[in-house]
């Protein structure tokens, strides 16, 4: 069973662990998208942080894919969703627009591309592909690709009101900057989970990014910075 299924389950009460801000944030030059774009293509080499979640749940695993949309403001941003709550997994969360993969589904980019559009609105004339950080696997057996891409910032999106209940965006600075990067440690059942947030303040919305989606830009911070 997840966490976030279980009653009373809240992870903003889970105690802070640590937090990171003696690690080094991404440079602002490095953020830039000819800086993206060079990363991307020419890759350093680096171990991502978080891969594997502990499982929680016993099912055939499956092949995913997200986005992770840089909007290119004048200060990059990166776009989030919060997912309705009557979805069956993951409801009320903050997640990237992403899902399973279609037999059709030509690669891992196609498929993050698709649910995008299908979630969001977000139209492929919009998006600039940059390239994938390696697998990230849920507790629930989903071998979710993160594919990164550039976003044009007049894009106009429409979510789908059936799984989409708010559309956000986060800077991109303030991911990429570890002093926001908490660390959680939570046992249930005599196991230990442990995982990152990544709380933000939009307006008078608290987005508290944890889990999975924080992990994954865990992994982007990583490939920034080596």
């Amino acid at each position: 069973m997840p966490l976030s299924s279980l009653p009373d389950f809240d992870p903003r009460g889970v105690p802070v662990a640590g937090v990171d801000a003696h690690l080094p944030a991404v440079p602002a030059q490095a953020q830039t998208p000819q800086a993206l774009r060079a990363r991307f293509a020419h890759p350093p080499v680096w171990t991502p942080e978080v891969v594997l979640e502990k499982k929680f749940l016993d099912r055939a695993p499956a092949h995913a894919s997200v986005l992770v949309p840089i909007v290119l403001r004048e200060q990059p941003t990166v776009l989030l969703t919060e997912r309705t709550l009557h979805l069956s997994t993951h409801s009320g969360q903050v997640a990237f627009p992403g899902g399973k993969a279609d037999p059709q589904d030509v690669s891992a980019a196609d498929t993050a591309l698709r649910e995008a559009e299908e979630e969001v609105g977000l139209e492929r004339r919009f998006v600039e592909v940059l390239g994938a950080l390696p697998t990230y696997v849920t507790g629930s057996s989903f071998i979710i690709t993160p594919v990164v891409a550039l976003v044009q910032p007049d894009c106009e999106l429409h979510p789908n009101p059936y799984e989409v209940a708010d559309v956000f965006e986060v800077p991109l600075a303030f991911v990429l900057n570890p002093a926001h990067h908490r660390r959680h440690v939570f046992e249930w059942q005599g196991v230990r989970r442990e995982w990152f947030s990544m709380p933000y303040q939009d307006g008078q919305h608290d987005r508290f990014i944890w889990g999975a989606t924080a992990g994954m830009l865990r992994n982007f911070y990583r490939f920034m910075l080596a």
